[in-house]
């Protein structure tokens, strides 16, 4: 079967000719799959190395805490598989119900929402634990895909397309915002690259980063410590004063920095990391600096290879293939959700980026977040199923 489609500029935007492709249908991606399976593994022998520290500290075993972890590693994957057996057509038909559930989520978190290292990002619903911002990431990312694909015949009409884009990716990052300052931040920027891709207009995309760029603002100035981070961001980059180190400011920073000056290029070893007794939170939000500091350089660098071979499988092979607009723009917001993700927390840790508090998804200790990078990744498998291969059509 021929593939056709009237988006002529979105296809070549991905590299691909609309006239000479087949649709095919066929297994999901086994290289995203695997580098998905390795992420894991190294994130359960990292977890096991940075948390022990915190375990004696907190009367129990490192043992149990990594027994946690694999245990919640293991309903993210079986979640994984379960998404990826299902259509994301169909997923594409709840999108403007997700999005309402997740809104009101975010609106319930910040009235009875818990919270925990001064945000609050947290709520319970029956003994359950989640973040509504994970919720309303995977909502918004497949709700843009859906618009972006069903107004592709009026991509550049301010009033049918761009208005209620831009009213829901405004409302879903301000909400996420207000707690969770660098979620909203990565979130808004994915929709921005969806956009562009999506063929929106660059005066359109324009007024999105000015509405983005005030956004930011108005959210570091309503909070001291954002400021703080910010400030503390800036002099380290210009001098790193003796003083600030005696006094621990900024000492997050200076730990994963330690963390990795020692690594060197092949690291201390398995096991015998010293900065998780002084790096806090070193099983999430750090927990580069300590892969950094057993592993070396080297393994640093073939983790950021291994994300980066995510990052190559979501959007060359799967988005570049998918069978239509719907699925290639999913693609890319799920792939980039993924990857982002990893590369700001790798970037915090190594001092070129201020500290965002983001974990590392599949790496970093922590539950719900890995449920619903589970959840991106099956849908990237979904998609990876459904393909379309060029043809070379000979006339005459």
């Amino acid at each position: 079967m021929i593939y056709t489609s009237p988006h002529s500029n979105l296809s070549s935007v991905l590299g691909t000719t609309p006239d000479e492709i087949d649709t095919r249908k066929s297994g999901s991606d086994r290289i995203l799959l695997m580098a998905i399976i390795i992420l894991m593994m190294v994130g359960v022998l990292a977890v096991y190395s940075s948390i022990a520290f915190f375990a004696q500290n907190n009367d129990t075993s490192a043992f149990s805490l990594v027994t946690r972890h694999i245990v919640k590693l293991g309903i993210a994957f079986f979640v994984m598989l379960i998404v990826s057996k299902i259509n994301y057509h169909t997923l594409a038909k709840f999108s403007h119900l997700a999005m309402v559930g997740s809104i009101l989520l975010l609106i319930a978190v910040m009235i009875f929402g818990t919270e925990e290292f001064g945000a609050r990002r947290w709520l319970s619903l029956g003994g359950f634990s989640f973040q509504p911002s994970t919720v309303a990431t995977v909502a918004l990312l497949l709700h843009v895909s859906v618009l972006l694909s069903d107004k592709q015949d009026y991509i550049k009409d301010f009033k049918k397309t761009f208005l209620p884009i831009m009213v829901w990716v405004t409302v879903t990052c301000g909400l996420i915002g207000i707690e969770d300052f660098s979620s909203a931040g990565i979130l808004m920027g994915i929709c921005l690259i969806m956009m562009f891709i999506g063929r929106v207009s660059v005066l359109q995309l324009g007024t999105m980063v000015a509405i983005a760029v005030l956004g930011g603002v108005l959210l570091i100035n309503a909070s001291g410590n954002r400021q703080d981070r910010i400030d503390q961001y800036l002099t380290q980059i210009k001098d790193i004063e003796t003083e600030r180190i005696l006094d621990g400011t900024g000492r997050q920073a200076q730990q994963a920095h330690i963390a990795i000056a020692k690594g060197e290029l092949l690291g201390v070893g398995i096991g015998k990391s010293t900065q998780r007794d002084f790096l806090p939170t070193p099983y999430n939000d750090f927990i580069f600096a300590i892969i950094a500091e057993e592993y070396g350089i080297a393994g640093a660098m073939a983790l950021i290879a291994l994300f980066s071979l995510i990052l190559i499988r979501g959007v060359v092979f799967i988005a570049r293939k998918a069978e239509d607009t719907l699925g290639s723009l999913l693609a890319v917001g799920c792939t980039l959700s993924i990857v982002l993700y990893g590369f700001v927390n790798a970037a915090v840790a190594s001092g070129l980026l201020p500290v965002t508090g983001l974990p590392m998804p599949f790496i970093s200790y922590g539950g719900t977040n890995m449920v619903f990078a589970g959840i991106l990744v099956g849908i990237m498998l979904n998609i990876s199923k459904h393909q379309r291969e060029r043809r070379q059509i000979f006339y005459g």
